[in-house]
C-alpha cells in the first residue's frame, strides 16, 4: 500500500528514537509528509536519512515535549509548513531511573513523568486544538506493557504509563465528537536504545543475561522490532482504523497473554 498515506502530514515526537524513526519511515514509505520532533540536542539527521531514503518528505522542529511553548512551537511548524495535520504519533518518552522503588529519587520521579505524562497531555492539548480546527485526525499515544502490570525496578516508568492509558482514553471520549480518534499502544520488550539502558540499570555488568531472560520470558521468545511497532501504528492511524478509539494495543510478542 505505498500510497495508503499519500500527503497525509503527520507529526512525531520522539522521532530520533528507535520506534520513532521506524514509524517516521512507515509513513514516509507511504506517502505521508513527517515532521520529526526531538530534543535539540538529539540526533534527527538519521531519520532524515532513513526517511529521504524512502522517498519521503520531512521536516525536524527541536523541541522540549515537558514545556507548553515549545509543544506549541512544533504545532505550528507543521501548520507553517505542511498547513495541517492529519495524524499525531505521540511517542516521546524516557525510562528513567532503575532500581528498587524504596531508593528511587525524588527528581528523577518528576522527570520521568514530566516527560512521559506532561508530554503527552501537552500535545493532545495543542495537537487535539489543530485537528479541531481541520475537522479532525488520528492520535496515537506510546503506553507501555510496564503500564499494564507490575514493574518493580522501574516504578515510575510503569506508573507513568499508567498515565498514559488513562489520558487516552479520557482524550479519546472528549475529542470523540470532532472527528478525532485517539489510542495507544502498548509495546512489550523492543530492540532500541532504551531496553538496552533498562538492561543495564537491572544488571550493569551483565545487560546480556536480563536480553536473554527476558525474551525467554515473552511467549514468542524474542524481543520486538522497531518496525512492528511502527506497522501497528501506521494502522491505526490509517482509514481500516475508522472505528476504533479510545483502544489500548498490546504489540508484546504475547507478554500480557501469558
Amino acid at each position: 500500500m505505498p500510497d495508503r498515506f499519500a500527503d497525509t502530514v503527520v507529526v512525531i515526537t520522539g522521532a530520533a528514537g528507535g520506534i520513532g524513526r521506524a514509524t517516521a519511515v512507515r509513513f514516509a514509505s507511504e506517502g505521508a509528509n513527517i515532521l520529526a520532533v526531538d530534543l535539540p540536542d538529539s540526533d534527527l539527521d538519521e531519520t532524515v536519512a532513513a526517511v529521504q531514503r524512502a522517498g519521503g518528505r520531512i521536516a525536524t522542529h527541536p523541541a522540549d515535549v515537558t514545556v507548553a511553548s515549545d509543544v506549541d512551537g512544533y504545532v505550528q511548524a507543521a501548520l507553517h509548513q505542511f498547513g495541517r495535520i492529519d495524524v499525531f504519533f505521540n511517542n516521546a518518552g524516557i525510562e528513567g531511573w532503575v532500581g528498587p522503588l524504596v531508593d528511587y529519587p525524588e527528581e528523577e520521579f518528576d522527570r520521568v513523568f514530566a516527560v512521559n505524562v506532561k508530554g503527552v497531555f501537552l500535545g493532545l492539548q495543542a495537537v487535539g486544538r489543530a485537528m479541531q480546527q481541520s475537522g479532525g485526525g488520528a492520535i496515537i499515544n506510546t503506553a507501555s506493557v510496564a503500564g499494564l502490570q507490575a514493574t518493580a525496578v522501574a516504578a515510575a516508568y510503569g506508573a507513568s504509563k499508567s498515565a498514559v492509558v488513562g489520558l487516552t482514553k479520557s482524550a479519546a471520549i472528549s475529542f470523540v465528537d470532532d472527528g478525532i480518534r485517539v489510542n495507544a499502544i502498548c509495546p512489550g520488550p523492543i530492540e532500541t536504545r532504551m531496553m538496552r539502558a533498562m538492561e543495564r540499570g537491572v544488571n550493569p555488568d551483565e545487560p546480556e543475561a536480563v536480553h536473554r531472560n527476558l525474551a525467554a520470558s515473552t511467549p514468542m521468545g524474542r524481543y520486538g522490532e522497531a518496525e512492528e511497532i511502527a506497522a501497528m501504528v501506521a494502522f491505526l492511524a490509517s482509514d481500516d482504523a475508522s472505528y476504533i478509539t479510545g483502544g489500548i494495543y498490546n504489540v508484546d510478542g504475547g507478554t500480557r497473554a501469558n
